[in-house]
């Protein structure tokens, strides 16, 4: 059974910085697009960022300039740095895997192959 992991989440101010990572197994981390989700309350879950195999990478709209992925094989994991942090960045936030390219992975919660168990970010103004 594949597992992610997801870490590094927790509270931070407006304006602020976290890394959140995504673990998991080589074979799975190297294979796939990786995408990060967030579900903010009252929403569902929005494609924020995702990195294909060939480190193509897709941002939402919103966080353009803010939020950068990117990807380890070394370490097999992917990463999520957040810079300039808002209120409403606050929520879980998922990493999932795909076949997909990554802007089609964003566009998208469903349909994914693999789901980390989750992350909290609290982003207080």
């Amino acid at each position: 059974q594949v597992r992610l992991e997801e870490s590094g989440g927790g509270l931070v101010q407006s304006g602020g910085s976290l890394r959140l990572s995504c673990a998991g197994p080589a074979m799975i981390l190297n294979k796939y697009t990786i995408g990060w989700f967030r579900r903010t309350p009252g929403s569902e879950r929005e494609g924020v960022a995702c990195i294909s195999i060939n480190e193509n990478t897709y941002y939402a709209d919103s966080v353009k300039g803010r939020f950068t992925i990117s990807r380890d094989r070394t370490e097999n994991k992917v990463y999520l740095q957040l810079n300039a942090m808002k209120p409403e960045d606050t929520g879980d936030y998922f990493c999932a895997t795909s076949w997909r390219t990554a802007e089609a992975m964003c566009g998208t919660w469903a349909g994914h192959n693999y789901w980390g168990p989750g992350t909290q970010v609290t982003v207080s103004s």
